[in-house]
Formats: structure tokens, sequence, C-alpha cells
């Protein structure tokens, strides 16, 4: 198979954005890292290493902070623990999952590599960089330890994977929509306007990108449910909320199904 990677950097404002992304045929997947005030929040994956660490490398770096467990967010956090030594910050759920190599499907290995283990240390809820104060917001939903950052001090989030797109079309068997939903009630309870996401990168009114995708959501849960309570199997429920079929069903062997969206949605009810 034939892979294609790039990457390319950006600034906006106090916050310098790497974004790698891998290429095969029509489907391109991507990662962003950002480095802010001594910070990096997020790893990239390791089928990247070699391309982010000419970003890292330019920066000033005390500490690494991981959104969540998940590959594209922490395949070269072992370089920052083997190479800089500098601490690396996980939720604490998925601590015992970082010391052991990841386990993942195949295509998602082929895209962003293996992760090796690292070592991190539980995320406090409240901390400071250099110059600015910080809270994690666990934001479960997309993965069980799925965490946003908030600098207090400039009105930044760092929402990790919470945002990605305002309507959601397809979603892994792992996630769930309802949790994805009260992840994002509970983030809009902060005081904050810029958004940086580790897919879309910067958000422009990010703020109200999240809320019109909590909207998004809430309104496909209540179709859901009303088509459901009609007794309507979710092969029906999907060919009427969800017609398009979309390439990274196929290639992930169906793990990325709008059916996914559709049977948590159910399973919470």
């Amino acid at each position: 198979m034939l892979f294609s990677k790039s990457m390319s950097e950006k600034t906006v404002g106090s916050v310098q954005m790497a974004n790698g992304k891998v290429t095969f045929r029509q489907i391109q997947l991507n990662t962003y890292s950002f480095a802010i005030d001594g910070l990096i929040i997020d790893a990239g994956g390791s089928s990247l290493r070699s391309h982010f660490l000419d970003f890292w490398k330019k920066q000033s770096i005390d500490s690494l902070y991981c959104t969540h467990i998940h590959e594209d967010h922490t395949g070269c956090a072992d370089w920052f623990e083997n190479q800089l030594a500098v601490p690396i910050y996980l939720n604490k759920r998925s601590i015992p999952e970082a010391t052991r190599p990841g386990k993942y499907p195949i295509y998602r290995k082929l895209y962003w590599g293996k992760r090796k283990p690292f070592h991190p240390k539980p995320m406090p809820e409240h901390f400071s960089s250099r110059t600015q104060d910080w809270t994690s917001i666990y934001t479960p939903g997309h993965s069980y330890d799925h965490t946003a950052l908030l600098n207090k001090t400039t009105g930044q989030l760092f929402s990790g994977d919470l945002y990605v797109q305002t309507k959601t079309k397809v979603a892994m068997e792992s996630e769930s929509i309802p949790e994805i939903i009260q992840s994002l009630e509970t983030v809009l309870t902060y005081d904050f306007k810029d958004v940086f996401c580790c897919h879309a990168g910067y958000l422009e009114n990010g703020r109200e990108r999240l809320v019109a995708k909590l909207a998004y959501l809430k309104e496909t849960e209540e179709h859901v449910l009303m088509l459901h309570e009609q007794g309507l199997p979710i092969k029906e429920i999907q060919s009427r909320l969800f017609p398009r079929k979309y390439p990274i069903t196929f290639f992930s062997y169906g793990q990325w199904d709008s059916k996914h969206i559709i049977q948590s949605i159910i399973n919470h009810a």
C-alpha cells in the first residue's frame, strides 16, 4: 500500500500548530499537535514521527499533555519520555493502557503506526504552565478517558476529539453519542471563545461551533429514539437518517459506521 504523508505548520495568536496528514487513495486522516507556553498538547501518530520532530525540536518544551489514549494523540509520547525526559500527563483512567504497547485494528496501524509504551502521570484538574493557568475537563464519549484542556488565562479550549466536525455522520463502535452530548454540555459551562480541535485545527467562532454540534447531536438523538419507538430496526433507521455510505466504513471493516451512532443512542435510552 502506498501511503503519502505531509506536514504543515501554522500559528494562531500564541498557539503554534503542526498538522500531519496521512493519505491512502480517497481516505485522508490528519492529526494536530499544539505548542503553547512550554506545553505540547497531543503527540501525533508514530507514522508521522519524523515530520512532527521538525516541529517539536523548534519548541521549548516543559511537558506533554495528551487529551486521550488514542494512537493519533499518543503515538510519539515515548519520544518525549525517552529523548526529552519531560513529564507526560494523561487521564488517570488510561494510564495502565499507556504502559503497554497499543492494541488497535490493523487499518489504524497502517495510518498511524504502532504506539510504544510510555509512562504518564495522572492529569491534574488544575495546573499551570510558565505564565498561564489551566483546567482539565473530563469529556468522555469519544473515548473513555477523553479530556479537554482549558487555558483559563487566554480563554482557549483545546478540545481533543470532542468536536472534529459539526454534523457527525459516522462513529466508532466504542463511541457513545449520549456521552458526547453530556460532555459538550459540560464544556459549554466554562468560559472560552477560541477552540483548537485535534483534527479540524483552529475553529473560528469555536464556541458557536460546539453549540451547533450539540444541537445537531440532540436532534439526531431525538429522531433516532422516535423511529426506534415506532418499532423500526436499526438498519431502517440508518437508511432514513444516514443514507450515504462513506469509504471509511469499508476500509475500517465497519468499525466506523453510522449504525454505531444509532446503536449508542438506543443502548443509552
